[in-house]
């Protein structure tokens, strides 16, 4: 199982538009590239459904929320608050998307494939905000990716896009070129 993992830092108390234009673009890679969804630390008080109809209300982005919608109904959309110790284990490793991964965590495209194909789970986790991801999270995760391989640091939106498309690639066995 692959999850796409959206975590909050832009405003964890008063709604904003980045946080359901975030997820109404999410829903349509995560729905295309076979990922499940988890969003970490978004600021609703609302449950997974009354979420969904609240993201088909507020935007046209991925079909009015049909692909939200349809991971909904399949079971594969998720909200959580951030956890202090530990992921929800059904979610397989944490792996942090990062720019700048720690030698002792980095993991490239290929050896997550390799996994992938062995049937491990895997949570990616992509931080919404300027801040990034919270320095826990880079602590708590097993591994870290750096999608590119080159270093290069993605606006939140490009890394919902990139990340599900190239895990999804490399795993089918399409090559990455260089």
């Amino acid at each position: 199982m692959l999850t796409l993992g959206i975590v909050n830092t832009y405003d964890k108390i008063k709604l904003h538009e980045a946080h359901y234009r975030s997820i109404a673009r999410a829903a349509p890679v995560a729905y295309a590239f076979g990922f499940n969804l988890a969003l970490f630390d978004y600021p609703f008080k609302m449950n997974g459904e009354e979420l969904v109809n609240f993201v088909k209300d507020k935007t046209t982005i991925g079909s009015s929320g049909k692909y939200l919608e349809e991971l909904f109904r399949a079971g594969r959309f998720f909200v959580f608050d951030l956890p202090e110790r530990g992921f929800q284990p059904q979610f397989g490793a944490p792996v942090v998307t990062t720019s700048h991964p720690a030698k002792e965590k980095n993991i490239s495209v290929e050896g997550l494939s390799d996994l992938i194909n062995k049937k491990k789970s895997f949570l990616f986790l992509i931080g919404l905000g300027h801040k990034g991801l919270p320095e826990g999270l880079f602590e708590m995760a097993q591994y870290h990716l750096d999608i590119t391989g080159k270093g290069i640091s993605f606006e939140t939106c490009t890394a919902i896009g990139a990340v599900p498309a190239v895990i999804a690639g490399y795993a089918s066995g399409i090559k990455k070129s260089k």
